[in-house]
């Protein structure tokens, strides 16, 4: 209920202070500010700056009310977090002035100097000027009104008014439907705040402090208790809870302090900007492997991860205590375990203590019985507490080893399994590797999930694959999965492929290792481990080499099939690879890296079922499906031939048949055109533009149509050069609006086929390179410029790689530097991760014959890379 008035009404003073006066105010504020911020560097007690923070303002809102002789019957509170006597730094003062009566034109004038003078000196007021009905009507109409006037609480004025408003919240109350609404609420602000764990919102996200406070709205509403103390000795926690749950709050306020003096503002993301500093702060430096902001965000999500586990327990106890069960009888479902009221319930509070492989028992009770919505609370706390009985004998025992692999074996609900078992501590601790990543952040510019997210995600992805009314996602991996025998070989994979992040050296390598020795200590068949070890180890694979390499050349698939093996490894892999991109973060993925894994995915299962493709009969057969293609659209007979004859195999090898058609339809009547031809259509990969350009060969084409595309903002994530044996260049590029917004890209084709072709015609001179404006995250979070020029297999061309921060106008700079060594590009392939850009590029030219000049172009490069 709304807290203890003040000791005494405050009087008014005869006149509004002068000028003087509130600049001595303002000077004496900022003085205590100050010195509770010194003092909070050297004692680093947070409770106590929140509660002194609170008492300086409650002192300065006490005198300032005095002096603007405000009347008898009026009433000032403090309301919202301030009302509970908490004042973070720079958060808002939240403040009801309660009238008797509607204010009057004298009145208003005074309440608006009042808050006037409130701003002049240096207290950012969150204010509402309301009588006792609008009060009471508001409160009624929404929960987040009622919620902040719950714990209201008197500073000075009318003290009969104000405890007619107490008297009045309590008696509107419902304690039933305000815990139904404050769930609803938290359930909703989890979905809003569920993709910021880069840079998570202290206050609001899951397991943060607004978590903590839910708890303690509702129990202050059902008149249980106003802390955790009193909670404790009500029953509703016990005192090892109460103690777990004040800890980990004082980390979360200590957090938001320090946020807040940081950032100079009210601020409650941990942004980029300030997570670097922050870990400083918390005496964390950077080690070998870790960065301390990586640290610190790793102590964070650990610390909101046991927020929600409490949240949650906590919650189900007050639920008990306001919601009585209906459902008075257990009903058993073994010896072991019973139902209540939906939910899974532990007949022996010690269960877990007498028999721990309980603990994996209850959550392959949860998966088999889908009409369980969970865990009691009483359940639940048992689990906690039993947690820490998960030890190396646990693990051992071939009992709980069979559960375990159960639980993956299941036919449905493994990823929730799975998710409940992080959730109450137990993965961790089965998998002890697996409890070194959980929250764990990846800096690395792509990924946007701790680590131990990350995995529950591609687990999800690999499961939705198997399920039949998903089946037009992705029908390929559908396909393949419902054929796939022992799908817990994959959902292990998973499990296991990032599991050694964060350790040094190659985590592909040490995550392989940890697989071959979880498998053959479970008891898997040996083909099954090697498989499972296998993926780990090789699940970067695929996705590097249908997005770094040319699948379009029989070598690169038979290189990349060798390295397979055979077709349950090659389905396995693909399945494993979209899973993991998909889960890495959704701007990864799009539908021209699905159609590159599906080329090489068909490329390689066509060599293994025994179908050798030799460089003639691949050349014959694009060109048969292209001239069929072409029959389609009416185009004359053998008109095709005057193009084709000025291209050599290479092309008809990097290109496919439908391609080759759409350039043949298009130029086979204007082979030697003078003017630039630009045309573009919809992306057959569906997503973004394909663009074709023919023009005659010029210097610095590529970097002047990459300027282009930068400066509509468009991304370019292929291209495919190739000049003509006449000298026309006839380049291929898939592009995409990098918002992706759909409707637009029929309106902007007009644009780039008339805007591109006259730069083109007039060879517009490129425009000065700008300084490029970097993502916050690549500024906080640098990547250093990696280059590599390698000879290809054939000894004919280069291989440029190159690994970079992305930003505007990167590829441009790339063009220019090797337009400036005379550098020929014939293929580029785009691959951008975030804000992390690791391009390929085939190459060739004199230049590159010559290592010394090699060496000063990686150079160069790696110069307009950094700046």
């Amino acid at each position: 209920m709304p807290g203890r008035m003040a000791e005494a009404e405050v009087l008014p003073a005869a006149a509004s202070p002068p000028q003087g006066r509130v600049g001595h105010w303002k000077q004496r504020l900022a003085a205590l500010r100050g010195q509770l911020r010194q003092e909070f560097s050297s004692r680093r007690s947070p409770r106590e700056l929140l509660r002194r923070q609170a008492a300086a303002v409650d002192r300065q809102l006490m005198e300032l009310w005095a002096s603007h002789g405000m009347p008898r019957n009026v009433a000032l509170a403090a309301v919202g977090g301030y009302g509970r006597g908490e004042l973070f730094p720079c958060s808002d003062v939240d403040l009801l002035i309660l009238l008797a009566s509607p204010a009057d034109a004298p009145l208003a004038r005074k309440i608006e100097e009042l808050i006037g003078t409130l701003w002049d000196i240096g207290i950012e007021v969150g204010h509402s000027v309301r009588t006792l009905d609008e009060c009471a009507a508001l409160a009624a109409a929404d929960i987040t009104v009622q919620t902040t006037l719950l714990e209201a609480r008197l500073l000075a004025g009318k003290r009969a008014l104000f405890a007619r408003f107490v008297k009045r919240m309590r008696d509107t109350l419902d304690p039933a439907a305000f815990m139904q609404a404050k769930l609803l609420e938290q359930q909703q602000r989890h979905l809003r705040y569920a993709e910021t764990t880069l840079e998570p919102n202290i206050k609001e996200s899951a397991g943060g402090l607004r978590d903590l406070q839910t708890i303690l709205w509702i129990a202050r509403a059902a008149g249980i208790g106003k802390g955790w103390s009193e909670l404790a000795r009500r029953g509703v926690i016990t005192k090892a809870e109460a103690r777990e749950i004040s800890q980990h709050e004082q980390l979360l306020q200590s957090l938001r302090i320090r946020l807040h003096y940081c950032a100079g503002r009210r601020e409650d993301r941990l942004l980029f900007d300030f997570q670097t500093a922050l870990a400083r702060e918390f005496g964390l430096h950077d080690r070998p492997h870790r960065l301390a902001s990586e640290q610190l965000m790793q102590r964070y999500h650990r610390t909101a991860k046991a927020v929600v586990q409490l949240n949650a327990i906590v919650l189900q106890n007050l639920d008990a205590r306001v919601n009585p069960a209906h459902d008075k009888e257990c009903r058993p479902i073994n010896e072991r375990f019973g139902a209540r009221d939906e939910l899974l319930e532990a007949r022996d509070e010690r269960l877990f203590e007498r028999r721990p492989g309980a603990i994996l028992e209850c959550f392959l009770l949860l998966q088999q019985h889908h009409e369980l919505k969970g865990m009691s609370a009483a359940t639940l706390r048992a689990l906690w507490r039993a947690r820490r009985l998960i030890n190396p004998a646990f693990r051992r025992n071939p009992a709980n080893r069979g559960r375990f692999l159960q639980l993956l074996k299941s036919p449905s609900h493994v990823e929730r399994a799975l998710r409940r078992m992080n959730e109450n501590g137990v993965l961790g601790r089965y998998l002890p590797a697996f409890g070194g990543i959980v929250g764990q952040m990846q800096h690395d510019l792509y990924h946007v999930h701790t680590v131990d997210e990350h995995i529950l995600r591609v687990i999800r992805n690999l499961r939705r694959f198997s399920i039949p009314e998903l089946a037009h996602e992705f029908p390929l991996c559908s396909r393949l999965m419902s054929d796939f025998a022992r799908p817990e070989i994959l959902y292990l994979a998973a499990l296991f492929h990032d599991i050694a992040k964060g350790r040094g050296g190659d985590h592909s390598q040490l995550g392989a290792v940890d697989a071959r020795r979880f498998c053959r200590e479970h008891g898997l068949a040996r083909d099954d481990g090697e498989l499972t070890a296998w993926l780990v180890e090789n699940h970067l694979v695929m996705s590097a080499t249908a997005q770094k390499q040319d699948i379009a050349d029989p070598a690169v698939v038979q290189a990349f099939a060798a390295r397979i093996g055979d077709e349950r490894h090659l389905a396995a892999l693909h399945l494993l690879t979209v899973a993991d991109i998909r889960g890495t973060s959704p701007r990864v993925w799009n539908a021209w890296k699905a159609k590159l894994l599906e080329d090489l995915f068909w490329a390689t299962h066509r060599l293994f079922s025994g179908g050798v493709p030799t460089l003639v009969r691949s050349l014959q057969a694009r060109q048969e499906e292209a001239r069929a293609k072409l029959r389609l659209y009416a185009v004359p007979e053998d008109a095709e031939k005057k193009l084709w004859a000025q291209l050599d195999d290479s092309y008809f090898l990097r290109h496919e048949p439908q391609e080759i058609a759409w350039h043949a339809r298009l130029l086979y009547y204007r082979v030697q055109a003078p003017d630039p031809v630009v045309k573009a259509r919809l992306s057959p990969a569906g997503e973004g533009l394909q663009v074709m350009i023919y023009v005659p060969d010029q210097k610095e084409l590529f970097a002047r149509i990459c300027s282009f595309f930068e400066r509509i903002s468009y991304d370019i994530f292929e291209a495919k050069i190739y000049t003509t044996r006449d000298g026309y260049a006839l380049d291929s590029f898939q592009v995409q609006d990098p918002d992706n917004r759909r409707p637009q890209y029929r309106d902007v084709i007009g644009l780039i086929e008339h805007d591109l072709a006259e730069r083109l015609l007039h060879k517009t001179p490129l425009p000065p390179l700008a300084k490029p404006r970097l993502s916050r995250q690549l500024r906080h979070f640098p990547i250093s410029p990696e280059v590599s020029i390698q000879p290809d297999e054939k000894g004919t061309s280069w291989v440029l790689s190159l690994i970079a921060g992305d930003r505007p106008g990167l590829l441009s700079r790339i063009a220019r530097v090797l337009t400036a060594y005379d550098v020929n590009l014939s293929t580029a392939k785009i691959n951008t991760l975030g804000a992390r850009a690791e391009d390929v590029f085939i190459v060739s030219g004199e230049a590159l014959r010559n290592p010394k000049t090699v060496v000063r172009l990686e150079s160069d490069l790696v110069e307009q890379l950094r700046t």
